[in-house]
C-alpha cells in the first residue's frame, strides 16, 4: 500500500445498522456489501457474528459474496465471538478479525471492574487467539479518544507483539476535539514500538458534530484507515460519514491522502441505503443531501448560472450528480427565472421578463417552491407564447 494510501473501511452493515429501526436482512445486507465492493471500499465490516444466528449467516454469505474488499467481523475480547467470527468468514477472499476491548479508566474501572494490567493481557490473548484463524487482525481500543495516551501506547505495542495489523483508535463517545485526536494518533506514531507494523485506523463518532474532522485530522497525523459508514449513519449522531472523508481527501489534494473511492457511485449508493435502512438523508447533508447542489438565493444562483464554481467546490458529476438546482423561492432573482424559463421553453426578452417577474412574485409570496407547471401558468397570464420548438 502507497504511504500516501488512506484505506477505506466502511462498517454500514454493522456500526450503522445498530441504529434502532434500520435492521436490514441477509438479502437487504448482500445487495449493499456488492455496492460497497463496486464503490472501491477496502474493507466492509460485514458484521458482528456471534450476536445472532441471523449476523453470523449475513457474515457468512457477505464472506461468499465479496470479489475485492477484505470481509471483516468484529468480536469481543471473548474465545467464543473470535471462533464464531473466524467461522463466519471461512469462505473470504482476505478474511479480517476484529477484536479488541475498552482502555479508558471509565471502561477498566465500571465496565470490567478491572486494571490496567488485566486488561492488556486481555487484549493480548485476544489478538493472539485471532491470530491463529487468520493473517490479518485488528484491533480495537474502544474508548481511546477518552484513554490516558501514554496507556494507550502500551496496550497498541503490546497487540503489535501479539500480532495485531491494525490498531483501531476509537473516539468512542465524539468526544475529542480535532486537534486532540490528531495529536493522540501523532503521539502513537512517535511512542509506540513496532508502529512501523501497523496501520492506525480512525473510528470517529458524531456526538459533537466532529467525526468527519476528527478523522481527517488523524489521517494528517499519520491514521492510513478511516472507518466510516454511508450517509454518516451509527450509533447516537452517527459515524465518520465515507462520502465527507473520500471528498475532502479529493478535493483537497495538498494534503496528498488518496482513496479508492469512485466518488461518482456516492449518491447512488447513499440512496441505496438510506431506502434500504428507511433512514431518511437529511436535505443540508454534505455531498449527498438533496440540497447539496440547489441554490435558491438570487445572488448565489445569478453567480451560479454564470459560472458554477462560484458557488460550488465540488462539481455535481463528481458525486454522481446530474447537476446543479436552481430552485425558485421569492429569494430568486431575474436571471434564475430566465434559466428555469428557458428549460421549459421559453426565450424572454429583457421586457418580458421584467414583466414575467412580477408576475413570478406574486407566486412566490404564495408557495415555499415555483415548480415548472407554475412557470407555465405565470406564462399564461402574462401572454409569453411558449415557442413551436420547445
Amino acid at each position: 500500500m502507497s504511504t500516501n494510501q488512506v484505506q477505506i473501511f466502511d462498517t454500514t452493515l454493522r456500526d450503522g445498522e445498530q441504529v434502532p429501526g434500520c435492521k436490514l436482512n441477509t438479502k437487504q445486507k448482500l445487495i449493499i456489501a456488492e455496492k460497497l465492493d463496486l464503490l472501491g471500499v477496502d474493507i466492509i465490516e460485514a458484521g458482528f457474528p456471534v450476536s445472532s444466528p441471523g449476523d453470523f449467516n449475513s457474515v457468512s454469505e457477505i464472506a461468499k459474496l465479496v470479489k475485492n474488499a477484505t470481509v471483516c467481523g468484529l468480536t469481543r475480547a471473548v474465545k467464543k465471538d473470535i471462533e464464531v467470527a473466524a467461522d463466519a468468514l471461512k469462505h473470504a477472499k482476505k478474511p479480517r478479525i476484529h477484536t479488541g476491548i475498552g482502555t479508558s479508566e471509565s471502561h477498566i474501572k465500571y465496565k470490567f471492574n478491572s486494571n490496567k494490567e488485566a486488561i492488556i493481557e486481555r487484549a493480548v490473548k485476544a489478538v493472539s487467539y485471532a491470530k491463529t484463524f487468520v493473517e490479518d487482525v485488528e484491533f480495537y481500543a474502544e474508548d481511546a479518544g477518552r484513554t490516558d495516551n501514554e496507556f494507550l501506547a502500551q496496550v497498541c505495542e503490546a497487540v503489535i507483539k501479539a500480532g495485531a495489523t491494525v490498531l483501531n483508535i476509537p473516539d468512542t463517545t465524539g468526544y475529542c476535539l480535532p486537534e486532540e485526536y490528531g495529536a493522540k494518533i501523532k503521539y502513537l506514531k512517535e511512542n509506540v514500538t513496532g508502529i512501523d507494523k501497523a496501520i492506525l485506523s480512525c473510528h470517529c463518532h458524531n456526538d459533537l458534530g466532529l467525526a468527519t474532522a476528527n478523522s481527517i485530522a488523524g489521517a494528517i497525523n499519520g491514521a492510513r484507515q478511516i472507518e466510516c459508514t454511508i450517509n454518516g449513519i451509527g450509533e447516537r449522531a452517527g459515524n465518520t460519514s465515507l462520502e465527507e472523508v473520500t471528498m475532502i481527501l479529493k478535493q483537497h489534494p495538498y494534503l496528498n491522502l488518496n482513496t479508492n473511492i469512485n466518488s461518482k457511485m456516492l449518491t447512488d449508493i447513499s440512496h441505496l441505503v438510506s431506502d434500504s435502512m428507511g433512514m431518511v438523508v437529511q436535505p443540508n447533508k454534505a455531498i449527498v443531501g438533496s440540497n447539496a447542489f440547489a441554490h435558491s438565493s438570487g445572488i448565489h444562483q445569478d453567480g451560479v448560472i454564470k459560472n458554477r464554481e462560484t458557488y460550488e467546490i465540488i462539481d455535481p458529476a463528481e458525486v454522481g450528480v446530474n447537476e446543479s438546482s436552481i430552485i425558485l423561492t421569492a429569494r430568486s432573482g431575474r436571471a434564475a427565472l430566465a434559466y428555469r424559463a428557458k428549460n421549459v421553453g421559453y426565450e424572454l426578452t429583457k421586457l418580458e421578463l421584467d414583466k414575467v417577474y412580477s408576475e413570478f412574485l406574486n407566486f412566490a409570496d404564495k408557495k415555499k417552491e415555483v415548480i415548472d407547471e407554475d412557470i407555465h401558468q405565470i406564462m399564461k397570464l402574462t401572454g409569453i407564447v411558449k415557442p413551436v420548438y420547445a
